[in-house]
């Protein structure tokens, strides 16, 4: 081997020897700085070092989870949909200045549907369909399970009969499906998911169709298409309830995301149930289960308002009992026997409309013929006219062929409401005391009720001038025991 090639293999096994070094000494370096930061231990325990640096990196980026509303109002803010549809549009501003003048409406509406709101919300949320869809029973009833419409709609959702039907809501004498607060809330949900299936996703379509019928809007739609005209709810040519129904629902949903900035004052009502089904495989009177319970009747009867007669009769095999109670109504029911929750008195027609103060006498009933008018069938069956047209509901003289009308016998009605009349001013005057109470804001029919210890049927009776909805001012009659 030549000097050079020798000199070369040494500085190239020097090199590498020198690299070496350096390694060794870099580990020997970083090894000591580990181990200086960690406390004395064995070495067996030396490898959960490594194990520990090649563990992934956590990264605080989760967000938290959003806080579950306390208050069923502001649940419901956060589940509106159809807010983006509404835009400014001079039709939802009428109708949000007529909630603004008049705040009462909706705050009285809301205290009566405080029993019903959650629920319905909790069914509209399983469907995801929109929340605005909870202030519907809002304009269709004001939240008053007992409404009763001139087109004979009744209930929460104001069912007319045959709709009621076609959604297995039972009629009997009994029982009314359509004010039964779960099975009506399923039937309208049933009715607006079809009608918002009919007319392609379009709610707004829907709810016109909810209102006027899905023939009335099908008919419009054609017609715009035939004259090249948009075919959206703004353009159509509707009836004006329709025109308004619409831009009342999206006004009122508005005034609900900010009630502060309109002058409504909505009491929080608690986001929980406020009722819970409990089974009964017997006939019970209601007011006999409110007893054995210690629930307020007229409350019971809020939430069963399907049994006309509060009896549980023909209706589904349930109650619903507010929360708080139906632990103990369920033991209690456990232990009674039969014949301690019938009453023995014997059941009474209950009147469709809570405004009819006039009680029954015997009736009978009449199949209109051809040439028949109102004002001759009145004399023949010697009645008065106004009395025919208000047995029937009739809003003005238009009958037709074959429709059968409703005559009470007027002697034994006036004899029977004398009888009644006798009695209210006997009780009034041996046993109950006459007060003046003035209405104020936030008061409902329900909550002067509870407070004065009388049933709202009652209430109503001693006021027929009061109307549907208090006005805060309004003085009220109430007649309470000594």
């Amino acid at each position: 081997m030549s000097s050079s090639i020798r000199r070369s293999v040494q500085s190239d096994t020097l090199t590498r020897l020198a690299q070496a070094i350096a390694v060794a000494v870099s580990a020997t370096l970083a090894g000591c700085q580990s181990t200086s930061q960690l406390p004395q231990t064995d070495a067996a325990h030396t490898p959960n070092i490594a194990a520990r640096a090649k563990q992934k990196p956590v990264w605080l980026t989760e967000k938290p989870s959003p806080q579950v509303p306390q208050d069923v109002w502001e649940r419901m803010r956060q589940g509106f949909q159809l807010q983006e549809t509404a835009g400014v549009n001079p039709r939802i501003e009428q109708q949000r200045l007529w909630f603004a003048s008049n705040p009462s409406f909706l705050e009285n509406a809301g205290e009566r549907g405080s029993l019903y709101i959650h629920y319905i919300v909790e069914r509209l949320e399983e469907r995801n369909m929109p929340l605005e869809l909870a202030l519907l029973p809002v304009i269709e009833s004001a939240y008053n399970p007992m409404a009763y419409s001139r087109a004979n709609a009744v209930g929460l959702w104001q069912f007319i009969p045959s709709t009621g039907r076609y959604f297995n809501l039972r009629q009997t004498r009994f029982y009314d499906g359509r004010r039964d607060i779960t099975a009506s809330t399923t039937a309208a949900m049933d009715y607006l998911t079809r009608l918002h299936d009919m007319f392609n996703g379009d709610w707004l379509l829907a709810l016109a169709a909810y209102n006027a019928g899905e023939g009335t809007v099908s008919r419009a739609i054609e017609r715009n298409e035939k004259l090249g005209l948009p075919t959206d709810y703004w353009n159509l040519p509707l009836p004006s309830e329709t025109q308004a129904y619409v831009p009342k629902l999206l006004a009122l949903s508005q005034v609900v995301l900010a009630p502060d900035a309109y002058g409504v004052n909505l009491n929080p009502i608690a986001n929980e149930p406020y009722f819970q089904v409990v089974e009964i495989n017997q006939r019970m009177d209601l007011s006999k289960v409110a007893a054995v319970a210690n629930i307020d009747e007229d409350e019971l009867f809020q939430l069963n308002p399907a049994f006309k007669q509060r009896t549980t009769i023909d209706g589904p095999q349930h109650l619903l009992v507010p929360t708080s109670k139906a632990q103990l109504l369920s033991a209690s029911l456990s232990t009674m026997r039969p014949d301690e929750l019938i009453s023995q008195r014997s059941l009474k027609p209950v009147f469709e409309s809570a405004d009819d103060s006039e009680v029954e006498g015997a009736r009978r009933t009449y199949r209109v013929k051809r040439g028949d008018n109102l004002a001759q069938i009145a004399k023949a069956n010697k009645v008065q006219t106004k009395d025919l047209q208000r047995w029937n509901k009739l809003s003005g003289n238009k009958l037709k062929v074959g429709q059968t009308l409703v005559m009470q016998d007027v002697k034994a009605s006036k004899a029977t409401g004398k009888r009644i009349s006798t009695v209210v001013a006997a009780n009034s005057k041996d046993q109950k005391k006459q007060t003046q109470y003035k209405v104020k804001q936030g008061d409902s029919l329900y909550v002067v009720a509870k407070r004065f210890n009388v049933e709202m049927q009652h209430l109503k009776r001693w006021n027929p001038r009061m109307g549907k909805a208090l006005k805060p001012g309004q003085m009220l009659t109430v007649y309470s025991p000594h």
